[in-house]
């Protein structure tokens, strides 16, 4: 009789203490949810970045919002912000995650995750298409976790034949 009012008194926290297989599936990237703040370089200067990721539509997306504002520079004296708004899917086929980021400047980049390190602080993610712009440019987005508050994000691009080469790299720190 113990032992079934035991059974009785923990099978709540049981059945609510463990995942959904939705859930469950976001466990990878779950770590960027939320408001993210940093600084980082490149092609188009020093500029400060301001990043959210939250869930959408049930939970079947990662939403990823993202505002890069670079000053005027000698090279640039209207300075610049960029925009891009993006999606994080699961593709349950292919077993992968998904990256579709949609640029102010019109781009559109399909990635697929290519690798991830054994400890899971690095991800990489590989264009599989990008639209609006001429054929054979590849990109590649890299996160690393460096701790529990903060990732670095190297952006590179790779010409027609030619290899991937550095375009920003930037430091996000949580903010929320």
């Amino acid at each position: 009789m113990k032992y079934i009012l035991l059974l009785l008194l923990l099978l709540p926290y049981t059945l609510f203490g463990q995942l959904s297989r939705q859930d469950s599936i976001w466990l990878p990237v779950k770590f960027f949810l939320g408001s993210w703040e940093g600084t980082g370089g490149g092609q188009p200067g020093i500029g400060k970045y301001e990043r959210t990721y939250g869930f959408v539509l049930n939970k079947k997306f990662i939403e990823v919002r993202n505002t890069s504002v670079y000053p005027p520079t000698d090279k640039n004296p209207d300075g610049e912000v960029h925009l891009d708004l993006g999606y994080i899917s699961y593709d349950r086929l292919r077993h992968t995650y998904i990256l579709r980021q949609f640029h102010i400047e019109g781009f559109v980049n399909e990635y697929a995750l290519d690798s991830t390190s054994a400890d899971g602080k690095r991800m990489v993610f590989v264009s599989e298409a990008i639209e609006n712009t001429a054929r054979g440019w590849r990109a590649s987005e890299t996160y690393e976790v460096t701790s529990d508050s903060e990732f670095t994000e190297t952006f590179r691009l790779a010409a027609p034949g030619k290899s991937f080469e550095p375009y920003t790299r930037v430091t996000l720190r949580r903010v929320r």
